[in-house]
């Protein structure tokens, strides 16, 4: 049986991250920084291709790990190599993960005559965690993508983390929720952590306390099935130290400060998939 071939178009962290965690498939990394794209090879044992065009003719999954602003230029490269193989029925899967880039961009940039239209393609919304296997990732299909290649594909990235299937219309939401909400919550360790050290503790200590009663309250929302308030309620003892220290926290406006985090990232993501 032949093994899947990816190429990842872009050596950063995330799409280190997601290619690291891959099993069963033959990986190369291209890169405009050839460099980078080596040390990332060399670190896993994958192969570099010699440019994007290259790992477009190659590949089974072409990995499109490149900042939205970049993307642009990526699809331009191996577009005629993508037309060539829709044409000759060996589409290759594009897989992008740039904010803002919708699936029927995506498909244009390629080529706007019927054959190049009908490429196959995933956008998908990874997270930082997926560094240590705890990503979310979120997956959206264009309708030309089988459902043999699209449960391929979400086997491929299960080692990064819990893969998610969504409709395409949620991906600006996600990306201002689940892939800009780690540098929320790592904001608000630094600050409890803080908190801790204003207190008396050790910063060392105030860190680790910190970041395992995150950990540990992430995990009672998804273990137990209880909603977040009631979790909360539990905490809160009728004038005790916590009520007091909600009190606080609703005093400065907590919960709409993060709201509105979330709604500014989301924003921004819509704004990213505007273009002339």
């Amino acid at each position: 049986m032949n093994t899947t071939t990816i190429a990842c178009i872009g050596s950063g962290n995330m799409g280190f991250a997601l290619m690291k965690s891959v099993s069963k498939a033959n990986i190369g990394f291209a890169d405009a920084d050839r460099e980078k794209a080596q040390a990332a090879a060399a670190a896993m044992g994958a192969a570099v291709f010699g440019s994007n065009a290259e790992a477009a003719e190659k590949s089974d999954y072409i990995v499109l790990a490149v900042k939205p602003q970049v993307l642009a230029g990526v699809l331009e490269e191996i577009a005629p190599v993508v037309r060539r193989r829709i044409e000759a029925g060996n589409a290759p899967v594009l897989v992008s993960m740039a904010a803002g880039w919708s699936i029927g961009t995506i498909q244009a940039a390629i080529g706007a005559n019927a054959p190049a239209a009908n490429v196959p393609v995933a956008r998908i919304m990874p997270n930082t965690p997926a560094l240590i296997t705890k990503g979310l990732i979120a997956l959206a299909a264009s309708p030309e993508l089988s459902a043999e290649k699209a449960t391929a594909l979400e086997k491929m990235l299960a080692g990064a983390g819990i893969v998610d299937r969504v409709e395409e219309k949620y991906l600006d939401a996600v990306t201002g929720l689940s892939g800009s909400g780690p540098a929320f919550v790592y904001l608000f360790i630094e600050a409890l952590a803080d908190g801790g050290v204003l207190a008396g503790l050790p910063r060392d200590k105030a860190l680790r306390y910190a970041a395992q009663t995150v950990f540990g309250s992430a995990a009672m929302v998804l273990e137990t099935g209880k909603h977040p308030g009631e979790l909360k309620d539990m905490v809160c003892s009728p004038g005790g130290t916590t009520i007091a220290g909600i009190a606080a926290l609703e005093s400065g406006g907590f919960r709409s400060t993060v709201i509105d985090a979330v709604e500014a990232a989301w924003k921004r993501a819509r704004e990213l998939g505007t273009r002339d």
